[in-house]
Parts: C-alpha cells; sequence; structure tokens
C-alpha cells in the first residue's frame, strides 16, 4: 500500500518557521510531481506549493518568498520550509503525490492524512 506521512507540524508564532517533511513508502516505482495543500478553518483547501521531478517548483502568490519546497528523490521525501509565519497560514497541510505504483501498475495521486499548523500573533 502506498502511503504518505506528513511529520514536523506543530504551534509557531507569528514571524516563526516551521519545516513540514513529507515521506512516501509502499510499492513505488516513481514519483513525478510532489506538492503541499493546505485547509485553513472554515476555507476550501488551496494550493501551497508544487515541485516536479527535476525540481522545478511552483508557489501560491501569498507563499512566494516565505515558503520553499524542496525534495529528496532517492528518499522519496517532500519538504516544505515556512519563514514568516503569519496568523493566516493556520491550517491543516497535506502532502500530495502522483506516483508511478506498482501491483498493480498505475500513476495515480495520493494524499497524506494531513498534519497541523497553528500560528499564533
Amino acid at each position: 500500500q502506498v502511503q504518505l506521512v506528513e511529520s514536523g507540524g506543530g504551534l509557531a508564532q507569528a514571524g516563526g518557521s516551521l519545516r513540514l517533511s513529507c515521506a512516501a513508502s509502499g510499492p513505488i516505482l516513481s514519483i513525478n510531481a510532489m506538492g503541499w495543500y493546505r485547509q485553513g478553518p472554515g476555507k476550501q483547501r488551496e494550493l501551497v506549493a508544487t515541485i516536479t521531478s527535476a525540481g522545478s517548483t511552483g508557489y501560491a502568490d501569498s507563499m512566494k518568498g516565505r515558503f520553499t519546497i524542496s525534495r529528496d528523490n532517492a528518499k522519496n521525501t517532500v519538504s516544505l520550509q515556512m519563514n514568516s509565519l503569519k496568523s493566516e497560514d493556520t491550517a491543516v497541510y497535506y502532502c500530495t503525490a502522483n506516483i508511478r505504483r506498482i501491483f498493480p501498475t498505475r500513476t495515480e495521486d495520493f494524499w497524506g492524512q494531513g498534519i497541523q499548523v497553528t500560528v499564533s500573533s
């Protein structure tokens, strides 16, 4: 079973930093794009950042310059470094990956269970 497991969330003060990590495991042949989404209280899920297998990145406008996404292809992990945190960054953050799996062989999107980030002002 392919799984994505997030870690590193918690409580931070406004202006502070947190680093989220996500590890993919299971019968994986290859991983295409990976990314992070978030869902704040009473809000819809929104894109935070994405990264291709070649390392090209994309960010939502409100995260540019504050958040940095990276990945380790050898370890099947993706990370999100969050700096200059604001109270509006409070949300559940979800890791996602487009994975070519085996047993059965197919490509599909997988999601982590989500991890809480709370920023106090």
